[in-house]
């Protein structure tokens, strides 16, 4: 609840609103990028749902925090991978400031940063974790060539 004004008659009105489930929650969220047509897109709250819930496309997700110092050596690495996928029309590298932001999924958590998550298209609410291989192009490409859905360019190309 977020009021202008506050008294006895905006906390009835509020809570009526609620008991009659016609409430939409705050989501906390920077602006919409103007311009996201940059190899890595660039989510924010409001856009979550859109983006990576998407049941059309597979998506990689970073979380960071813009202070965290593994999450700005990767930056050069995630940009050099949204480049490798930028032709594949089913597949979406993306990340999004997780301070800055609410994750509107309960199935992403974010603990530590960065946290990268797989979401493919047909299991958007069963992410699979980025753990245990170092972040670097090679390690990113095989997990995404590992649970990818569709990718137009077949393995032996690669």
């Amino acid at each position: 609840m977020e009021p202008e004004e506050f008294d006895s008659d905006v906390l009835r009105q509020f809570v009526m609103a609620f008991k009659k489930g016609k409430l939409k929650p705050i989501v906390k969220s920077q602006p919409v990028p103007k311009n996201n047509k940059g190899p890595v897109k660039v989510v924010v709250g409001k856009t979550f749902d859109t983006i990576v819930m998407d049941p059309k496309n597979d998506v990689l997700i970073e979380f960071y925090a813009p202070w965290c110092g593994h999450c700005k050596k990767l930056e050069p690495v995630y940009t050099e991978l949204g480049k490798k996928y930028k032709n594949e029309k089913n597949l979406i590298i993306a990340k999004m400031d997780a301070t800055a932001n609410d994750v509107t999924s309960d199935h992403y958590k974010v603990e530590g940063f960065p946290t990268i998550y797989f979401a493919p298209k047909d299991k958007k609410n069963s992410p699979i974790k980025f753990e245990g291989g170092d972040r670097d192009l090679e390690h990113l490409s095989k997990f995404i060539e590992e649970h990818a859905t569709k990718l137009s360019r077949t393995k032996e190309e690669l």
